[in-house]
């Protein structure tokens, strides 16, 4: 039978070498330049390639109109003045948006909490005021 060698006489384990110190860095290394190769190309092709390809063959005035659902556009350039109506009706959908993302983990939560009921309803009874002072304003109104 051989000998085997003490455990103090075997090869110790692999530790990284003092001669090459950026050898762990190199998978991140390759993945930055897969990143940067991936960039460049997509400039390049969405830059050069693409519009090439897909802009009219003979642009004409009515082919370099823009397109909107079959309409013709209602206003000319990108500086043109919204009504106050279209922020009026934006800042009552987040009001009432965030209702609805309280609500669902109230709900969700309720039973194991019945404390939370009042919680939720005084924050109900606050929503309905601002909603019944938003109808009485007009402000739902479409007409107006």
């Amino acid at each position: 039978m051989i000998a085997e060698e003490p455990f103090s006489a075997r090869t110790p384990p692999m530790t990284p070498s003092t001669s090459q110190p950026l050898s762990p860095f190199l998978p991140i290394l390759l993945l930055l330049l897969i990143a940067v190769g991936v960039a460049a190309a997509i400039l390049v092709v969405s830059g050069r390639i693409l519009p090439g390809l897909l802009k009219p063959a003979n642009p004409q005035a009515a082919k370099l109109t823009p397109y909107e659902c079959g309409a013709p556009p209602l206003q000319e350039g990108a500086r043109h003045r919204y009504s106050v109506k279209f922020y009026l009706v934006a800042m009552l959908f987040i009001l009432f948006d965030v209702e609805a993302a309280f609500l669902l983990p109230w709900a969700v939560q309720y039973k194991t909490h019945l404390w939370t009921f009042w919680a939720m309803l005084s924050f109900l009874a606050t929503l309905l005021v601002g909603y019944i002072y938003a109808w009485g304003k007009g402000a739902l109104d479409w007409e107006r």
